[in-house]
């Protein structure tokens, strides 16, 4: 055998064997606060005070028009009774998704905490006063890479790239403030289902939902 396969084999015969024991904490319905969002924002600050590792990151699924998934990394910069939000471009890949299916899964893993939360519902754009207040906060480079970037397209190599970040660089250059690109914005996923996942000892994990029904939310405890 090459030391490749040797090594593909180690990893085979290891990956059964992995597996945690997850005893970090419990959740009953007792404990969950009264909303969907303030429950949401309580874990989303036990994971800050945590320091755990990009704690508003959440995994976004989509899918397109022909029911095809797809999903990737993205960060939560909003969070209220109305939803969460991301920023991106709105001719990527995910917005396309988003645009022909309206709907979308964003799941929070806190891993070290033994915890994740699921977000699942309806999308909308964000108003263009909340993107561009956001817009505002970035760092003047991350306005410039998003004007250069041409999100989810081809490329011919690295240096297009930055050529197209050196052009975006001098267009740029004797301006105060970077505008706000019309390809850019933010989307808010308006949740149906909110589930609260907590790992627990033998794989009896905790899992509560809030489930919108005929405008009022039910709290349901799932098998794990």
């Amino acid at each position: 055998m090459t030391d490749a396969e040797i090594a593909a084999s180690s990893i085979a015969v290891q990956l059964p064997k992995m597996r945690v024991s997850y005893e970090e904490g419990t959740l009953s319905e007792t404990e969950l606060a009264p909303t969907w969002h303030e429950q949401l924002q309580l874990w989303l600050d036990d994971a800050i005070r945590a320091s755990a590792p990009e704690p508003n990151a959440m995994v976004l699924a989509t899918a397109n028009a022909d029911g095809l998934p797809a999903s990737r990394t993205v960060l939560c910069k909003g969070l209220d009774d109305r939803g969460v939000v991301f920023y991106t471009n709105y001719t990527s890949a995910k917005s396309h998704d988003l645009a022909a299916t309206r709907y979308a899964s964003a799941t929070f893993p806190w891993y070290s905490l033994h915890r994740q939360a699921t977000v699942r519902g309806v999308v909308e754009k964000v108003s263009p006063a909340e993107t561009k207040t956001y817009w505002a906060s970035r760092p003047r480079g991350s306005q410039l890479g998003a004007w250069a970037s041409p999100q989810s397209i081809v490329v011919s190599g690295r240096s297009a790239l930055e050529n197209a970040l050196a052009n975006v660089q001098r267009r740029f250059a004797d301006a105060d403030e970077v505008p706000v690109p019309p390809h850019w914005g933010g989307w808010r996923i308006r949740p149906e289902v909110v589930e609260f996942w907590q790992g627990r000892r033998d794989r009896m994990h905790d899992r509560l939902q809030f489930k919108l029904k005929r405008d009022a939310w039910q709290v349901e405890r799932l098998g794990p």
